[in-house]
């Protein structure tokens, strides 16, 4: 009986965890420039973390830009399943000034590296190794995405697979632009 009560519990704390269904839209903290929600509107964190050669990449270096930070893991299939639509607005706005930065949470280097290897993206993904960068975003289910204005401010947070290509969402990021 005492392992029932654990799976159960266990299972309730995961599905509080995923929250709503990001497909309703109600699964996102939203915050408008018109400063109706101005509470939920804040500073992004600055971060440094290190892509697959190596490289190191701030946020603060992208200042000026929209970026979409989208915290992931290889081990998690709707992270996976939006990764080519995220690719494809990532190269549709490119040239107008938006960035797209995956952070991965994964414990392993060479498992993001392996399945890069077999999903080609363009934009860059960085390795959280130390998990420091996903606690200071507060992250806790996965995917976490962030929108982040030319002000560096996070405009909307996405929790779960999202489809970049819908026409809404796009219009969010092209209403930065």
């Amino acid at each position: 009986m005492g392992i029932a009560r654990f799976i159960f519990v266990g299972s309730l704390f995961l599905l509080l965890a995923m929250g709503p269904n990001p497909s309703t839209g109600q699964g996102r903290d939203t915050a408008t420039a018109s400063g109706a929600e101005k509470n939920s509107m804040s500073k992004a964190p600055d971060f440094t973390l290190k892509d697959m050669q190596g490289r190191a990449l701030s946020l603060s270096s992208l200042k000026g830009k929209v970026v979409l930070i989208n915290f992931w893991a290889t081990w998690c299939p709707p992270c996976k399943a939006e990764m080519p639509s995220m690719n494809k607005i990532y190269q549709d706005l490119r040239a107008q000034g938006f960035e797209v930065v995956a952070v991965s949470t994964d414990n392993s280097l060479s498992t993001v590296k392996d399945f890069l290897a077999g999903n080609r993206l363009d934009f860059p993904v960085l390795f959280d190794e130390d998990k420091t960068v996903t606690r200071q975003y507060h992250v806790f289910s996965m995917p976490t995405t962030f929108l982040i204005d030319r002000n560096g401010m996070i405009v909307e947070k996405f929790y779960g697979e999202e489809d970049w290509s819908d026409p809404g969402v796009r219009k969010k990021i092209e209403k930065l632009l």
